[in-house]
C-alpha cells in the first residue's frame, strides 16, 4: 500500500474536504506570487472539536523536474476545545492560509488537507510563466 492511494480527490465545489488553491494562472518568473489555500470555500467544513481540518500542506512540482518541493505547512489547532468540554472553548481556527512565494519555472501547486475524520484530500493548480 502507498500513501498516494489513501489521498482522496474531488471537485471542491461539490466536496467540502478538498483544499482550494487561489492564485493567478500565469505569473512572472522570480516575482512574488500571492497564494491562498483553504478548505470550505463553496461548502463550509465543520470546525468543531469532533470534526475539523487539522492542517494543510502545499507543494510545488516544477514542470520537467523529478522532485516535488514542500512549500509550507499550516496547522489549525483551535477547534473549540476547553476544560468545560467539547465546543465550549473561546477559539475556533478557520482552515485557510495566505502566503507568498517565487517561482522561476512553470509547474503545479499541490495542496493536501487533513480532516480528522475523513482523512487526506488533495487538489492542484497549474502555474504558467
Amino acid at each position: 500500500m502507498k500513501l498516494g492511494e489513501r489521498i482522496q480527490t474531488a471537485d471542491w465545489k461539490a466536496e467540502k474536504h478538498v483544499p482550494v488553491i487561489e492564485c493567478p494562472d500565469k505569473v512572472e518568473a522570480d516575482k512574488l506570487l500571492s497564494i491562498k489555500v483553504g478548505v470550505g470555500k463553496e461548502i463550509a467544513h465543520p470546525n468543531t472539536t469532533e470534526h475539523h481540518i487539522s492542517w494543510i500542506d502545499v507543494y510545488f512540482q516544477p514542470d520537467e523536474d523529478k522532485f516535488v518541493y514542500h512549500v509550507g505547512h499550516f496547522d489549525f489547532s483551535a477547534h473549540g476545545e476547553s476544560v468545560k468540554g467539547a465546543n465550549q472553548g473561546p477559539a475556533y481556527t478557520h482552515p485557510e492560509a495566505a502566503f507568498s512565494m517565487k517561482v522561476n519555472v512553470p509547474g503545479t501547486l499541490l495542496a493536501v488537507a487533513m480532516c480528522n475524520i475523513h482523512g487526506l484530500w488533495e487538489s492542484s493548480k497549474t502555474i504558467a510563466i
